[in-house]
Order: C-alpha cells, then structure tokens, then sequence
C-alpha cells in the first residue's frame, strides 16, 4: 500500500484517465475493461482503477511474458 500526500489520488475514474495514465485510447480501454483483462471496479456505473494496481498488474504482465519466453527456450 502507498501513502499519498494531501491531494494526491492514487484512483483514476473514468475511461478517459485510465487511458491518459496508460497510454492507451479510451476506447482501448473500454474494451479491455468489458472483457475483464484489467484491474478496474466501478464506483456506481463509473469504472475506476488505483494507479498503484495498475502498476502492479503492468508489472506482473511482464513477469509472466518473461516467464514465457524462457519457457520457449
């Protein structure tokens, strides 16, 4: 867990600043999030991510690529 300063978020609402945090597009984001493939929940109908969750699955995705890759070798 991560300890934030006064006005410091670590939550992200909205497909728009998920999307601006990643990289991505809105709408990449909108899909990924209707398929399940990332780490958001909703707060009423607005999806919504911690940025340090994100950061986290960023990582694990890595790890998991690499595990793959020296899995093929």
């Amino acid at each position: 867990m991560s300890i934030q300063t006064a006005g410091e978020c670590d939550i992200l609402t909205g497909h728009k600043a998920i999307a601006r945090f990643l990289g991505l597009s809105p709408r990449q984001i909108s899909w990924h999030d209707e398929r399940g493939n990332l780490p958001t929940f909703r707060i009423g109908r607005t999806v919504a991510a911690r940025k340090s969750t994100l950061l986290q699955w960023i990582d694990e995705q890595e790890q998991a690529a690499r595990d793959q890759r020296t899995k093929k070798r």
